[in-house]
């Protein structure tokens, strides 16, 4: 049928998304969730706020960027061997166990000379395991989420689903930066609970890859069903 692409195709019965569409906010939400533009955008401030100096803290976000972009092509060539799935599960459990080991050393920090500070070699465990997130989430989350949503929409669904998905994906960011500071503030949640809050997220995320989201390497746009 040759009806015009519309918003109201990401509809269902009465006002509801379609399970298929869900799916994609779930992925779109869940690639925000995971506080990763947190570590690009208050970086600097993150590391200064466990004791680096503030040229120490730069250079680290300086790594992560360039970290980021080797990442990246680790998961163009994993993508189509591997396939989609696989790599959204692997990205979101290596997550889930480096941000709790983030969470965990932040949770150490004690006042050294009057400023805040990592003990011993908690500062060092942190920033690799911080790094180490980095790549979980550029090798998997980062890229494979868009293509996932490129290839799961049935036709007609295509331009409604990812327009949807997309909003969800801007609200959740925008949740994520605007909530950052304000558990920063929180004595009781601090850096320790927004971290352990990703980490958490990241955890609920193994779950809906592995329930919701299908294999979409090798399948032509044609075999998508709603």
């Amino acid at each position: 049928h040759d009806q015009k692409p519309s918003i109201s195709d990401a509809f269902g019965r009465g006002a509801v998304f379609k399970p298929i569409v869900w799916v994609g906010i779930g992925l779109a939400t869940f690639q925000q969730l995971v506080g990763i533009n947190i570590i690009f955008y208050y970086g600097a401030v993150l590391w200064q706020a466990v004791g680096f100096s503030e040229s120490d803290a730069l250079l680290t976000n300086v790594i992560s960027g360039a970290v980021s972009i080797i990442a990246v092509f680790i998961a163009l060539a994993l993508i189509d061997r591997i396939g989609r799935k696989p790599l959204l599960l692997v990205g979101s459990i290596g997550m889930t166990v480096t941000l709790g080991i983030v969470a965990l050393c932040f949770s150490q920090a004690v006042m050294i000379d009057g400023k805040v500070g990592l003990p011993g070699s908690y500062g060092l465990i942190a920033l690799l395991a911080a790094n180490a997130y980095v790549v979980f989430f550029n090798s998997s989350w980062g890229p494979v989420m868009w293509v996932a949503l490129g290839e799961m929409f049935p036709n007609q669904v295509r331009g409604a689903g990812l327009a949807v998905s997309g909003f969800f994906q801007w609200i959740a960011n925008f949740a994520i930066t605007v909530t950052f500071p304000i558990m920063l503030s929180i004595a009781w949640i601090g850096l320790t609970g927004a971290y352990l809050f990703y980490a958490v997220c990241a955890l609920i995320s193994v779950f809906f890859v592995m329930n919701f989201v299908r294999e979409t390497n090798g399948l032509e746009l044609e075999e998508m069903t709603e």
